[in-house]
Parts: C-alpha cells; sequence; structure tokens
C-alpha cells in the first residue's frame, strides 16, 4: 500500500514537510534485503533534500535487543525537535 510507503510518502513530500529523521537498521536483519531496504530510503532522501541520518548497526537483527540498544538515541534526537 502505497500510503503507507515511506519512499512513496518521501516524494510526495514538499520542502516544508521534510523533518530530520534518524534510522538505525541492523545489519543482521531478516527483513533487511527483502522488505526494509533502508537504501531505497535513503535514495529517496537524498533525491528529495530530505534531512535524514541512517545507521546500519553492526551485528544487530529485528529484536528487542536492537530497540533498547538505541531507543535512547531516538529519544534524545526527538526531544530536540519536539521541546522547541
Amino acid at each position: 500500500m502505497l500510503e503507507w510507503d515511506s519512499c512513496a510518502l518521501m516524494y510526495a513530500s514538499n520542502a516544508q514537510d521534510a523533518i530530520p529523521t534518524l534510522i538505525d537498521q541492523g545489519d543482521n536483519d531478516q527483513f533487511l534485503a527483502d522488505q526494509l531496504q533502508p537504501a531505497v530510503l535513503a535514495e529517496a532522501a537524498r533525491q528529495k533534500a530530505w534531512p535524514m541520518t541512517l545507521r546500519i548497526q553492526p551485528g544487530y537483527d529485528h529484536s528487542y535487543y536492537f530497540i533498547a540498544s538505541f531507543i535512547e538515541d531516538h529519544l534524545r534526537f526527538h526531544a530536540q525537535y519536539l521541546l522547541k
């Protein structure tokens, strides 16, 4: 469904919609190649000049431990924009 596809949403966006985005992705995620495809999103961000940081985390999969390892970074990242 394109209405929920992050790349389609980014391509359809206007410059004023662009908000800084932080993405962490484990390089051992079983969904990486077939479903998640972060490189496709990174290319969409590049084409739209969308401020996005994509961090590929070595050794991590799609588990709770991955989320627990990086959640603080994401809370701090979002707080700097939400608390303005």
